[in-house]
């Protein structure tokens, strides 16, 4: 029986989609069965709201042949799709040559005049094009276009502009004739010289991109000189519907009490919270640890605590850091939260969130934080202005990022004045509601797709 409502694919933009899960200590079938913690699923769950039926295409070497499954937190369609065998020859060139090259452009750097530029760049882009060459070889594109046929897509969404899946899925929709978008998350806008090669093409050959944040829109507009009418700024959705949010601006109090006797925290502590993928320099947490060692320093007689909720790539260095720092305080779950409602209770909790990323897209955890009545702290990483636009009135404070004396500032500001914190908490929650729901955004995304009924 053929599917009556209208049908999109969205991809990620890992080469294999292993990579991600690895990094969050999480297995494919957690991929499947558990996973709901990044804006694809919020995207998922937008369209769903607006009628549409999306499909998520993962590269992944957990299949030889495309392999479909269930999400069942959404009941999407992710397709798994094998790897080409072209990758597998790239990944041995990767674990040995490139290895190999990397210590020749150290030696060559040690080695070599300054005068001698065409050996050390001729190195450089060797590892270059090692680099990039992988990308661009780790997507079947004959398999993904046969099964976007399959399953009568009308539009193809992929994770990044900025990155090689991009630029192989639009030569692949022009051959097909099928339009292809892209979004915005925060990848780092640094391209390999094959990259640089064929982005231009690529962003003048697709069909538009989302993008949440107002600076990035600036940023695409002048690079590339890209047509406004192709750019459409949607926010990431986030799921207020599901019950997972407390009603209140802040969890009852029995409950907020029980949940730090869980968790090892004082019942009268201030506490400030983090959550999100460990990675020290995209998400500022040197400068969160900086930050913290200051407010514990001017406030040595309060009982203070940050409660960190996340793992990563970087996990170990951080704890390493956090050692040598010497910082009080601070309680750590090393595990990704998959349970929403778990995750909301361990949020509501606290006192306040702080983001001190220096990179993000268009971040969703400060928002899950706002819905759950937190005021936030948030540095001035892009996407965060539209967030907050009026800041405290819209339940938080922004300042500049890696600044830990400003970061420690505003969390001291918020700490020390329950009366604020209770004020602009119920700004958050309010902000939140009105303009992040999953429905309004899923017809944005609907009318921006052109897709048809």
């Amino acid at each position: 029986m053929l599917n009556d409502k209208p049908t999109i694919g969205l991809i990620h933009n890992y080469d294999l989609i292993d990579e991600f899960l690895e990094s969050m200590n999480l297995t494919f079938p957690d991929y499947c069965n558990n996973f709901t913690g990044s804006f694809m699923f919020g995207y998922i769950k937008a369209l769903q709201s607006a009628g549409v039926r999306p499909i998520l295409f993962c590269i992944t070497a957990q299949v030889t042949q495309p392999t479909r499954f269930e999400h069942l937190p959404t009941g999407a369609m992710i397709c798994a799709l094998p790897y080409p065998k072209i990758y597998k020859g790239y990944l041995a060139i990767k674990n040995t040559s490139l290895k190999a090259y990397g210590a020749e452009t150290g030696q060559a750097f040690k080695d070599v005049a300054d005068s001698n530029q065409v050996r050390r760049l001729s190195l450089t882009a060797v590892k270059n094009v090692i680099k990039s060459g992988g990308t661009y070889l780790a997507t079947p594109l004959n398999l993904l276009a046969k099964e976007l046929q399959r399953e009568n897509c009308q539009a193809l969404l992929c994770q990044e502009y900025e990155y090689a899946r991009f630029d192989t899925c639009v030569a692949m929709g022009k051959r097909i004739n099928l339009p292809v978008y892209a979004c915005f998350q925060g990848l780092d806008h640094t391209q390999s010289l094959v990259e640089s090669a064929v982005r231009r093409w690529s962003l003048e050959n697709c069909a538009g991109l989302i993008i949440a944040s107002g600076r990035e829109i600036k940023r695409v507009r002048q690079q590339y000189n890209f047509p406004p009418e192709k750019i459409h700024q949607i926010f990431n959705p986030l799921d207020l519907i599901a019950g997972d949010y407390p009603s209140g601006t802040l969890c009852d109090r029995n409950t907020k009490i029980i949940t730090r006797q869980d968790l090892g925290i004082s019942p009268t502590a201030k506490v400030v919270v983090w959550h999100g993928r460990v990675e020290i320099v995209q998400k500022g947490l040197d400068i969160l640890a900086l930050a913290w060692q200051e407010i514990c320093q001017t406030r040595p007689t309060e009982d203070l605590c940050l409660l960190i909720i996340g793992t990563g790539s970087d996990t170990p260095r951080w704890q390493r850091q956090i050692d040598d720092l010497n910082l009080s305080g601070v309680v750590w779950l090393k595990e990704f939260i998959s349970d929403r409602h778990l995750l909301c209770r361990y949020l509501s909790a606290a006192d306040l969130y702080t983001l001190p990323s220096r990179k993000e897209g268009f971040p969703l955890a400060p928002i899950e934080a706002m819905a759950c009545g937190l005021p936030v702290v948030l540095a001035d990483a892009a996407g965060v202005r539209d967030i907050l636009p009026r800041e405290k009135d819209d339940g938080g404070i922004i300042v500049p990022r890696e600044n830990p004396t400003a970061l420690a500032t505003a969390i001291g500001y918020l700490l020390d004045s329950a009366e604020l914190r209770n004020k602009l908490g119920q700004k958050a929650k309010a902000r939140a509601e009105n303009n992040f729901s999953l429905k309004g955004i899923g017809l944005q995304m609907r009318k921006a797709l052109s897709i048809k009924h």
